[in-house]
């Protein structure tokens, strides 16, 4: 015969394993907060932003064939920036401790809605050093864009700033820890059924009737042991 369960025999499951389920969520919330507040370094991010455009004559007319060459140089544009020629020159001006290979991982460039706008974006453990390596690299790039493709289209429309009250954007903190709670009730509500599930021992007359399919006769009581 097929077994069913009932809802209030899963509210029976959840009410007899709730101290585990609790333990379980606290267990979790307790370890991933620890780990976010004393073992994960804060990371900064600073960003600065470049328009590629074409340098034309006061009396040229912009047209909109211009504007779709610019937008092709974007992709060009970002493999350069990123590129060793610029990012050694980083490294060499702001005397930095660090590999082309690292220096790399701490940038990224983008560009949004295919816009000749990019965004160098900066992340670091220090909000000031991601914001002079930000505005460094598109001074360099800048500056060597020239001679890398014999352009002059690049202008910095905005640097990195420091304000002295940047918040770290990663790690979020509370966000991990909503994460443990939710994932640790959960693991302890998978865990009570599984222990439910795996518990073969008859505790009532109704497990009897439900199991075995058999009418209980009687019932032998307990008595408490005299002294």
């Amino acid at each position: 015969m097929e077994e069913t369960i009932s809802l209030q025999e899963i509210f029976q499951v959840l009410k007899k394993r709730a101290a585990m389920i609790i333990a379980l969520s606290l267990i979790a919330t307790l370890t991933v907060g620890i780990i976010s507040f004393y073992f994960i370094t804060p990371m900064y991010q600073a960003s600065s932003q470049i328009l590629v455009n074409k340098s034309e004559s006061e009396n040229s007319v912009y047209s909109s064939n211009e504007v779709a060459t610019n937008v092709q140089l974007i992709n060009t544009y970002n493999v350069i920036i990123k590129s060793p020629t610029v990012l050694q020159a980083v490294i060499r001006e702001l005397n930095l401790d660090l590999t082309v290979e690292q220096l790399n991982e701490k940038i990224t460039v983008s560009n949004a809605d295919d816009s000749q706008v990019m965004n160098i974006v900066v992340m670091d453990e220090s909000i000031r050093k991601a914001a002079n390596i930000a505005n460094k690299t598109a001074q360099v790039f800048k500056e060597k864009i020239g001679d890398i493709m014999n352009v002059n289209n690049v202008t910095i429309l905005s640097k990195a700033e420091v304000k002295g009250n940047e918040a770290p954007v990663s790690p979020n903190k509370l966000l991990n820890i909503a994460i443990a709670l939710v994932v640790g009730c959960m693991a302890g509500v998978g865990l009570a059924f599984l222990l439910e599930y795996l518990d073969n021992t008859f505790k009532t007359e109704k497990d009897i009737e439900m199991h075995l399919e058999l009418p209980i006769l009687g019932v032998i009581p307990t008595f408490e042991r005299l002294k």
